[in-house]
């Protein structure tokens, strides 16, 4: 693609990486025909635009050093360079890490000298430790950004010298890892399959087998396709135990006996298929019980229950005895990633019915639940804020591992927060928030607890929230622990180190460093460097021509109302993808189903959702409703005018946006939306759209009655339906205004994989979202669309939508009108803002923190 000039579908194929799970992004540009400099530094600027992709860290991969330099003058935030070695000598190793480390990133470092590739233990550790002291003691390189790769070669060649290969890496990770602190150890997994390569399943086990046991021994990064690996526990046992012969070099004749059985695997999955039958219905109830829990089965719960009841001198033993310790393999069984997200929901559910039917009982033995729960945590979304899907799960992963949790559920004030932690005495308080708003209300909290003299720790969690802004705006603010937790599966690791007498102070100190670090490099980065001015952003905004270009005019201006919309309308533009994300599964859909480690559980998931929808819409469960608006408008320099009628005498309204200001490539712009509106000096006559809807008229009802069912599972299942049909809401209602009601785009013919690719003319962004990030532009649209009467969707004081299952924003029908992120501003443009909006510029900032550069 890049020798054919075509970049953007470069780009498609990297941001399909990133969704599909990639946690590093990999970028080679060495190819004879190429000039690698030039290529790299296009790509890297390209993918700077694109924040899907941004997201994640760059990992720039060449063997020659100038490129490599290129790229690390092009990258944002902390890169890796893959990769320097000693094969040089040290001179020049010493020269490429002054850089690197110049440049702020990490470093791949290959064992490898002047005397060639370490293959044996001695030389991998003898040449990692030479290079670790060179990097440390010379250079100043901080260990923490040294990744050592250690080489992995093929086994089972046939070559009696490569029969140690496996083993000599597992080691070389240990004793490298164990001499060398804070190094990381990475590796090129596929490598040591190499000989089997036309055997898929047999390749996957081989991959299966060596992570398994060189995770433990310190391997912390590896290159591996994760939807081609299979799980350890699932190989058939004849498959595991010849190749763990190979990997460990156990036995002699190891590869012979690995030989005899491949072509038995090839072109099976490498995983036992494992099928649920009524045999295990024939084991003690302690075993049915776990079994239950396991498989999230609810079928035979009460029955199992009231038997281990019956044999039980207490009932609250049997939460205590059998029901935890299946909870238990269950937290475990998750914890190593050989369960995921929604069965241990479904685990939840099964336990919340054993417990429901016990609760009479325990109430009859008069012994109360005196469980001692590893912890007690209070969970709540934050004041302002309604999104708690995310919040929802971490509370049950929590429970499934035994803690106690406390959901005061959503736009919680702060001082109620504090006042049931104080009064059920809870060792941790979570707080969550989606919007950008609920930073601020975090900071307040981390301030009011400080004031307070509390020293309970502090989980931060939700879509908006980062490490680094957990480190630069709330740790400063309180001195007990603050953690910023990414999602559902790092909640009990972080929960078990905070209550553990033993790692509680290791661990906060470390968070604590840590934080302090990141602060440091982040006032060192000068955020503010790469900005141009103001004036310098306008003069490169978006160059449209409207002397040759006519606006469309709306076929039906002015406001629209929508009731009652059919719900099976909607489904065929229901994009999955989003809906599997939600339950912590990535990848795309359709694909996703059939993903070899996740794939099993993606069809359950995708077949409840398939039978749930079915009840939403046949038995309308929700009801969806909408308002459009098209206006007459014209844009004012970063403002767009919205007028009261055609005559364009008097303005209604306006909207307020910011310009992307940081240092663009030639070729690219600092835009902002009110470039793609026609400007008042062109004289040509524009118009802007506008919408909001909901699918979630409703959901509060049904959802109470799941939860009051101790049904977990299904609460979330249809939240996250709610969501994908209020998304396929203003994907159908986009497309009925560019056929009709504006009708720009009367002759489009899109597939529903085209539209969720956004493949038509014109977009709607999102108001409070990378191309607008301030959330108080919707109190205009609400005014404008009288949204609240009409469609009965309201904002909270931070500006989150009531339904949470609601989607707002503008249209724009330019058809060189493009998604963006603004990024950050400087205070000259927050000063600019803050005035053309009528408002203090103290104010604007509170609501737009993670856009300053200052």
């Amino acid at each position: 693609m890049i020798l054919e000039d075509k970049y953007e579908e470069a780009l498609d194929v990297c941001r399909q990486q990133v969704e599909n799970g990639a946690q590093v992004i990999d970028i080679n540009m060495d190819e004879a025909m190429l000039d690698s400099v030039a290529a790299m530094v296009r790509y890297l600027n390209l993918i700077a635009s694109e924040p899907d992709i941004a997201k994640v860290p760059v990992m720039l991969d060449s063997s020659k050093w100038e490129v490599l330099e290129a790229g690390l003058k092009c990258i944002q935030g902390k890169g890796i360079v893959n990769s320097i070695s000693l094969k040089e000598g040290e001179e020049s190793f010493i020269r490429q890490a002054q850089l690197i480390r110049r440049y702020g990133a990490a470093a791949v470092v290959m064992a490898f000298d002047e005397k060639g590739q370490a293959d044996n233990l001695t030389r991998k550790v003898e040449i990692c430790t030479r290079a670790y002291r060179v990097l440390t003691e010379q250079v100043g390189f901080p260990p923490e950004d040294i990744i050592f790769d250690p080489n992995v070669f093929a086994v089972a060649t046939g070559i009696e010298e490569h029969d140690n290969y496996g083993v000599d890496f597992i080691e070389a990770a240990r004793e490298i890892t164990g001499t060398l602190p804070h190094v990381l150890i990475s590796g090129g997994i596929s490598n040591v399959s190499f000989s089997f390569r036309g055997n898929n399943p047999v390749r996957e086990a081989i991959h299966s087998v060596f992570l398994y046991h060189a995770i433990r021994a310190g391997l912390r990064m590896g290159i591996v396709n994760a939807g081609q690996l299979a799980i350890y526990d699932d190989l058939p046992e004849e498959l595991r135990e010849r190749v763990e012969d190979v990997i460990l070099n156990r036995r002699s004749d190891g590869t012979e006996r690995l030989l005899e059985i491949a072509d038995k695997y090839r072109g099976e999955a490498s995983g036992a298929e494992s099928t649920d039958n009524l045999a295990w219905r024939d084991a003690p109830v302690s075993k049915r019980l776990e079994h239950a829990l396991v498989k999230g089965i609810t079928e035979f719960i009460e029955t199992d229950t009231e038997e281990a009841r019956l044999q039980a001198s207490k009932s609250i033993e049997v939460i205590e005895g059998p029901l935890m310790d299946g909870m238990n393999v269950v937290g475990g069984l998750f914890g190593e990633g050989k369960m995921f997200l929604p069965q241990v929901v479904k685990s939840a559910r099964v336990m919340k019915k054993a417990v429901a039917w016990l609760e009479p009982f325990i109430q009859q033995d008069k012994s109360g639940v005196d469980t001692q729960p590893q912890g007690r945590i209070l969970l709540a979304t934050v004041k302002g804020d309604v999104h708690d899907i995310g919040k929802n799960i971490v509370g049950v992963v929590l429970q499934c591992n035994g803690y106690e949790v406390i959901d005061l559920g959503v736009m919680v004030p702060a001082d109620t927060i504090l006042h049931k932690a104080r009064e059920t005495g809870v060792d941790i308080i979570g707080l969550s928030g989606l919007i950008t708003p609920s930073l601020d209300e975090m900071v307040h909290m981390a301030k009011e607890m400080e004031r307070l003299g509390m020293h309970i720790p502090m989980l931060i969690g939700g879509a908006t929230t980062s490490k680094i802004h957990t480190a630069v705006k709330i740790d400063p603010e309180y001195s007990g622990a603050v953690v910023h937790v990414p999602d559902a599966s790092r909640a009990v690791g972080v929960a078990s180190s905070l209550l553990s007498a033993e790692q509680r102070e290791t661990y906060i100190s470390r968070i604590k460093a840590e934080y302090e670090e990141a602060r440091i490099r982040r006032a060192g980065q000068q955020q503010a460097g790469n900005l141009v001015s103001l004036a310098e952003a306008r003069a490169n905004a978006t160059p449209l021509d409207w002397s040759d270009y006519q606006p469309p005019a709306p076929h039906c201006p002015g406001l629209h109302l929508f009731q009652d919309i059919p719900l099976d309308q909607l489904e065929p533009y229901i994009d999955w993808t989003f809906f599997f994300h939600a339950w912590e599964l990535k990848g795309r859909y359709p694909k996703i189903l059939d993903d070899a480690h996740k794939g099993e559980e993606a069809r359950r998931l995708f077949a409840d959702a398939q039978a749930m929808l079915k009840q939403v819409i046949d038995e309308k469960w929700l009801r969806a409703a909408a308002v459009i608006g098209l206006f007459p408008a014209n844009s004012s320099g970063d403002d767009i005018l919205v007028y009261e009628d055609e005559s364009r005498k008097r303005t209604l309204t306006s909207f307020h946006f910011l310009r992307k200001q940081g240092r663009q490539p030639k070729g690219k712009f600092n835009e902002s939306l009110a470039d793609f509106v026609a400007p008042v000096a062109s004289g040509r006559p524009d118009f802007l759209g506008a919408f909001a809807c909901t699918a979630g008229l409703g959901i509060d009802e049904r959802v109470a009655e799941f939860e009051a069912d101790h049904d977990d599972y299904s609460a979330i299942m249809l939240k996250a339906i709610a969501d994908r049909l209020a998304e396929a809401l203003a994907e159908w209602l986009h497309q009925q205004v560019r056929l009709d009601y504006w009708g720009y785009a009367a002759g489009e013919q899109l597939s529903n994989e085209e539209l969720i690719r956004e493949g038509y003319t014109g977009i709607r962004p999102a108001l409070g979202y990378p191309a607008c990030p301030d959330h108080s532009e919707k109190d205009t649209l609400w005014e404008l669309l009288q949204a609240r009467e009409k469609t009965g969707i309201w904002l909270t004081e931070s500006r989150a939508m009531v339904p949470t299952a609601s989607v707002s924003g503008l249209y724009f029908s330019h058809p060189r009108s493009r998604y963006f992120a603004v990024g950050k501003v400087d205070r000259e443009q927050m000063t600019d803002y803050a005035r053309r909006k009528g408002m203090q510029r103290e104010e604007v900032e509170r609501g737009l923190s993670p856009n300053l550069a200052y």
